[in-house]
């Protein structure tokens, strides 16, 4: 299980930057969808404030560390 010690909580616009730096490629439809691999990250839109548990959910989706976030 995934422990999210300090998280904060990201704006949409920020997350997508990074996501995009983080190699994740663009995806149609009318979600911001972000492809690598076999891992697809759904972030929000048009919320500006990403919820905590939304914000966990990304970070699930990413296989990533919680630590490449903060």
């Amino acid at each position: 299980m995934l422990t999210y010690p300090a998280l904060v909580i990201l704006y949409r616009k920020p997350l997508i930057i990074l996501v995009k730096l983080l190699s994740f490629i663009s995806q149609k439809g009318s979600h911001r969808k972000y492809k690598k691999d076999k891992k697809t990250v759904i972030v929000p839109h048009p919320k500006k404030e990403v919820p905590l548990g939304t914000f966990r959910s990304i970070v699930r989706q990413s296989g990533l560390s919680s630590d490449v976030f903060n």
